[in-house]
């Protein structure tokens, strides 16, 4: 988990950049007067919307997810140190029995040594042929020449015998313990990695339907194309037609008597054409340049609010794209903090477990040190 999330950290970081900088180029195309047509790119801000409201969905499901696992993770961890728990109480406790029935005090060698008790017990110099007391130099008791020789062999047997079927006990106790956590462990991995591979896939399928949109949303858009080009193709044979119409019924060839303006306006005549000029047409000349006074005025109009929406339109764009980007940083932050807590929660596991291996290795005295130690500790 804390391997795949920094990679994924850099794929949005990434995405977030692609998206930025292709922002900034649209906005640096809506915003050029020179080569601008039309104001916002209604299209492109629809698109933008409906790929945010998917990335906001899918990272809603994907906290949901890390959330969940979290929960499981949490619960599955309190039971597995309850039970780390119990079984070093456990084993403490059949520790300190087996110092308190096989090793007290009074089995060491040295204890007549020490032993508080030693003047109420003092008895003669020699009781029997087992009397501690009798040593090499009182030349009273040589070594295999005691009494009990065979009673006290047959009970060290007895005890080493009991000794090894214990630790044989206690060793397959603690191998079919660890048996049992390495398979809830293997389990936990399983149900992991299939979580994994079901949210791959899901990632997967929305990925694919993403790109079937865009597919079809790109032949849509190479369909309008082609039928914009075929209305230009026809209207410019429609324009074709109407110019050869106009050349064959023109005044020229049909010796209109208006002929004689000239082609740089009404207020020039052609000299070897002209017939003189009546009252219509000096009535049309003023009128015509009342109207050219209204449509400049008009078209001056016209201009001054097409400018006022444009301003208005893209203060509105940038102050949505500001409001984006401050929300879009928030959510980094979030995140960013959510993943350092997940971290930091699994460091204190790796460690926790670094431990109870350790003081496993340490409990764990192989039997050919133990039956040394108990023949030293014999002699």
């Amino acid at each position: 988990m804390s391997g795949l999330g920094p990679q994924r950290e850099l794929e949005e970081a990434a995405a977030l950049e692609r998206r930025r900088r292709r922002e900034l180029l649209r906005r640096g195309r809506i915003f050029n007067t020179r080569i601008r047509t039309i104001g916002i790119d209604k299209e492109a801000l629809d698109a933008q919307v409906k790929e945010r409201k998917i990335q906001e969905a899918t990272e809603k499901a994907e906290h949901e997810r890390f959330a969940r696992d979290m929960k499981k993770n949490d619960k599955l961890m309190c039971l597995l140190e309850e039970r780390q728990k119990n079984e070093i109480k456990d084993l403490n406790k059949a520790l300190n029995d087996f110092h308190k029935n096989f090793q007290g005090p009074e089995t060491r060698r040295e204890f007549d040594l020490n032993d508080p008790q030693a003047l109420k017990k003092d008895r003669p110099a020699r009781v029997s042929d087992d009397d501690p007391r009798c040593t090499i130099s009182s030349m009273q008791k040589f070594m295999g020449e005691d009494l009990n020789y065979d009673q006290r062999m047959k009970f060290q047997k007895e005890q080493l015998r009991e000794w090894s079927l214990q630790q044989q006990k206690d060793w397959k106790n603690a191998l079919a313990d660890q048996k049992l956590a390495d398979d809830l462990y293997d389990k936990f991995r399983i149900e992991l990695d299939r979580k994994i591979m079901e949210e791959q896939r899901k990632e997967e399928e929305s990925r694919r339907a993403v790109c079937t949109a865009t597919k079809n949303f790109n032949r849509i858009q190479a369909a309008e194309l082609d039928h914009k080009n075929e209305l230009e193709k026809a209207q410019k044979i429609k324009d074709d037609m109407d110019e050869i119409t106009c050349l064959l019924q023109g005044d020229f060839l049909s010796e209109n008597p208006d002929q004689a303006i000239s082609p740089w306006g009404k207020h020039n005549v052609l000299v070897n054409r002209w017939k003189g000029m009546n009252q219509e047409q000096l009535m049309a000349i003023r009128a015509f340049q009342k109207e050219q006074a209204l449509e400049k005025q008009r078209v001056r109009e016209q201009e001054r609010r097409r400018e006022a929406e444009w301003d208005r339109q893209r203060l509105q764009a940038a102050r949505a794209q500001l409001l984006w980007e401050r929300h879009q940083q928030r959510h980094n932050q979030e995140q960013r903090r959510d993943l350092d807590l997940v971290n930091a929660e699994l460091s204190q596991e790796q460690k926790a477990k670094n431990i109870y291996l350790k003081e496993e290795e340490y409990s764990n005295i192989p039997t050919e040190e133990f039956y040394a130690q108990f023949n030293t500790t014999t002699r």
